[in-house]
């Protein structure tokens, strides 16, 4: 099981990144990208978190606030997230978290956030690009910060459910984020 390291890796990062324009009326935007493939097994996890995580934050936020630019965008992008680069364009955000089951070499349901840059080499074999490819597109074209929570994976074969140990992993993650984020 994962220990709550990436939650603090994430606080840090929410602690220390500056703020465009520290000056601007405009909230420190934070988008949530899950990715993965929900016909493969655990692939599905990161889009699973971005689904009940959204499912959550509606719950929370008002017609009225969803309909003022709210500063958390949450996008299911499947097994392309290149797709959804430009609703994150028009989205503008500061911090983009990218989900995604990835292969570690921990023990399955292990979270952990990666440095965009660290991802070179990790598994992504259900995607059209690398993480990194994307993340660096990101990062070069709107100024934002970028990581990468990875769930380990324990399956991916077809037409299967979420193992167990992912299931309890992608909770534990919805579940912090969703402190971690109500909270900024």
């Amino acid at each position: 099981m994962s220990t709550l390291s990436w939650q603090n890796s994430l606080r840090t990062k929410l602690a220390k990144h500056p703020r465009k324009g520290e000056c601007e009326t405009r909230p420190y935007r934070i988008a949530i990208v899950g990715i993965g493939n929900e016909l493969r097994g655990d692939d599905a996890a990161g889009v699973i978190v971005a689904r009940e995580l959204q499912a959550i934050v509606g719950a929370k936020h008002s017609d009225e606030q969803r309909q003022n630019a709210s500063p958390l965008h949450i996008i299911d992008a499947g097994a392309a997230p290149e797709a959804f680069t430009g609703q994150l364009r028009r989205f503008d955000p500061d911090l983009v978290i990218m989900i995604d089951a990835a292969q570690m070499d921990q023990t399955p349901g292990t979270i952990r956030a990666i440095e965009w840059q660290d991802t070179i080499g990790l598994s992504a074999s259900t995607h059209t690009l690398p993480l990194n490819v994307i993340a660096q597109y990101l990062v070069s074209e709107l100024g934002c910060d970028v990581i990468v929570i990875g769930l380990q994976p324990e399956a991916n074969a077809f037409d299967t459910p979420l193992s167990p140990l992912v299931r309890r992993a992608v909770d534990e993650l919805i579940d912090g984020l969703a402190s971690i984020l109500m909270r900024s």
